[in-house]
């Protein structure tokens, strides 16, 4: 019984150290943690790159390379970007703040006969209050005021600490370096330190995995192929901010309930008031073949069904994870919602007969 109870003291004693050094080890990896998981999804991402270097090099110089092509591939562009958009985002900011976006749609509204006819209906139904189009029109202005100002903020706050963006890149491709020459080994030694057993550990990898290849490299290209096109007819058709509108639809192809038909559909209507309405109309067009070809032609056979998430999950994942976490929200919200589901498949497989046994009572 004495040797029952010292047992017990030893391995409450070891819980407590263990949780204690858990509780450290926490606080040094949380300033970092958004790199070590962009590190991973990137380390996904470039498996089969690393693979094909691994053929004929050393897997520190096939993992070198990779880190290489990463670099030229991501971050060089990126900061060719953030020049464009930082001009034209104060353009956009400058428009809705002198309100001259409200004045544009004013001017393109002010022949139109449609508010009077509206109106005349309210009034019938026994509505007293009339609509105006200032009231209208405001918050298309205010919307553009605010985009353009947190755009160009992001843009600046990027161009003005470059060193801390790189060294943080830089940081992030370190951990693509080790994680593609022992990212095995890691794994093998998470699996051996869960409790859970190893199909469980392996089918959380293995989700996790699939979603982040779903999200740089499906939503990824598709929102890059979105963003290019749409930014190239806005440029065609003589609109304003070709290049910034374009980032912004290719940010909102993640979204799988609006897309870019947040920008298009509004921008249609928009060309038919001011009459351009053969422009209005191949716009609308333009948006329907788009979309669809993404979703339904690019998308699966990019990704395939590796990742079964009903859409409304993955838009509010993406829009929370946004809020929360910024615009690397977009990656984090949908691994967030993906850790979540995949655990309670898990629960509802191995733990919910320990739970609820009367569920399972013949």
């Amino acid at each position: 019984m004495e040797h029952s109870y010292s047992e017990r003291a030893v391995f409450f004693f070891f819980l407590f150290l263990f949780f204690v050094a858990l509780l450290l080890a926490g606080k040094l990896i949380i300033p970092f943690l958004g790199t070590i998981v962009l590190g991973f999804v990137f380390t996904g991402i470039s498996l089969p790159l690393y693979s094909i270097f691994l053929r004929k090099l050393k897997p520190s110089f096939a993992s070198g390379a990779t880190c290489v092509i990463i670099f030229l591939v991501v971050f060089v562009p990126a900061l060719f970007f953030v020049g464009v958009i930082s001009k034209e985002a104060y353009d956009l900011y400058l428009m809705g703040k002198d309100a001259v976006l409200s004045n544009q749609l004013m001017q393109a509204l002010k022949n139109t006969h449609i508010l009077e006819r509206v109106n005349s209906i309210l009034s019938t139904m026994g509505f007293q209050t009339s609509l105006s189009w200032d009231a209208l029109i405001k918050p298309v202005s205010e919307f553009g005021r605010v985009v353009g100002l947190s755009l160009f903020q992001q843009a600046s706050f990027i161009a003005s600490n470059v060193f801390q963006v790189v060294f943080y890149f830089c940081l992030m491709l370190i951990v693509v370096f080790y994680l593609l020459i022992d990212g095995n080994s890691l794994i093998e030694y998470i699996y051996n330190l869960s409790p859970l057993p190893r199909e469980d550990n392996e089918k959380l990898f293995k989700k996790f995995g699939n979603m982040a290849g779903a999200i740089l490299v499906g939503n990824g290209l598709g929102g890059l192929i979105q963003g290019v096109l749409g930014g190239v007819v806005f440029f065609l058709f003589g609109l304003d901010a070709p290049f910034l509108w374009g980032i912004i639809m290719g940010f909102l192809a993640f979204l799988p309930v609006v897309g870019i038909g947040a920008v298009l559909i509004p921008t249609s209507i928009i060309l038919i008031l001011k009459h351009r309405i053969a422009a209005g109309i191949f716009m609308l067009v333009f948006y329907g073949v788009l979309s669809l070809g993404i979703e339904y032609i690019f998308k699966p056979k990019i990704v395939g069904d590796r990742v079964k998430m009903h859409p409304l999950i993955i838009f509010f994942a993406v829009l929370g994870g946004l809020k929360i976490y910024g615009i690397l929200g977009i990656i984090y919200g949908p691994l967030i919602a993906t850790l979540f589901l995949t655990l309670a498949d898990i629960y509802f497989a191995n733990f919910q007969i320990l739970i609820e046994p009367e569920k399972f009572k013949v």
